[in-house]
């Protein structure tokens, strides 16, 4: 369990992550005003939306990387200015959009990086950082590449070493931007399972994806937002419904039971009939 530094541990707070009244800007456009936003402990939770609703400010502003204009964001039940970088590093990590790989990078350096927020003057790298390095690339399944360069993997091994990384890390609150982005849907897939395992092992995550369908199959919170807004919150079955894809996404639709694991489906109506020819593309 993780001990926040006034001495309290992460049971004696519901939330561990909470943004109040945010007002966030983005290259000086306002996104959101007045947000509230509560991720609940233990949850994965993923943040839906249309293209250029606040997602992924909302996600920076909630890992300490984007200063909100109003408002404030509490870790653990502190506001999360109040800590030390190194304190928010051991409380929570951040895998971002697109994340630049350092040139000629070993993976094994890679994951390395991950406990940068346990060294110090006094305290450099130790077997305890080792190991905790050699769980990680066992977890993700990367230990057999850990003397490639990053440089030379596949995207989705890519992926990989970076969600070993922020395992090394040893957080309980992991967030994600898009881990998805520009995979195959295999490693969509891939990527999505050993976020799962994170939470299995009693992790809070919080991730924007894109895909509705992979949201609703591994979420187990959901957060829909349009317009820098939150419309509705909840588990999967309460948020992706017909009415709110519509609202949402201006997307007509029916939802169905996954087969394979009984979540929300969206399948989406078809504007033309098959067989017929749309007059707007002739």
């Amino acid at each position: 369990m993780t001990q926040v530094a006034d001495g309290t541990t992460g049971d004696d707070v519901h939330d561990p992550l909470v943004g109040v009244g945010l007002t966030l800007s983005y290259d000086r456009v306002e996104i959101s005003r007045d947000l509230d936003v509560s991720i609940p402990r233990g949850s994965f939770t993923v943040i839906v939306g249309p293209n250029g609703c606040g997602k992924s400010t909302l996600l920076r502003a909630l890992a300490r990387t984007l200063t909100p204009r109003a408002g404030h964001v509490e870790l653990e039940g502190r506001p999360i200015t109040s800590y030390g970088s190194k304190e928010v590093a051991r409380l929570l990590s951040l895998l971002p959009q697109s994340p630049v790989t350092p040139e000629a990078i070993s993976v094994r350096d890679l994951v390395g990086r991950g406990r940068y927020a346990y060294q110090t003057m006094l305290r450099q790298w130790s077997s305890a950082d080792g190991a905790a390095v050699a769980r990680a690339m066992a977890a993700t399944g990367t230990t057999e590449l850990a003397d490639r360069r990053v440089a030379d993997l596949s995207g989705g091994q890519r992926q990989r070493v970076w969600l070993a990384m922020v395992l090394a890390q040893d957080t309980d609150v992991i967030l994600l931007d898009e881990p998805t982005t520009f995979l195959d849907i295999a490693f969509q897939v891939d990527v999505l399972e050993l976020c799962a395992q994170m939470h299995r092992e009693g992790r809070t995550l919080v991730a924007v994806l894109h895909d509705l369908n992979l949201a609703a199959r591994y979420a187990t919170h959901m957060i829909a937002m349009r317009d820098g807004a939150v419309l509705c919150e909840g588990e999967p079955g309460e948020v992706v419904t017909a009415d709110r894809v519509r609202e949402v996404f201006g997307l007509a639709s029916r939802v169905i039971p996954d087969p394979e694991t009984g979540s929300p489906l969206v399948v989406p109506l078809a504007r033309v009939a098959p067989g017929t020819v749309d007059e707007h593309t002739v």
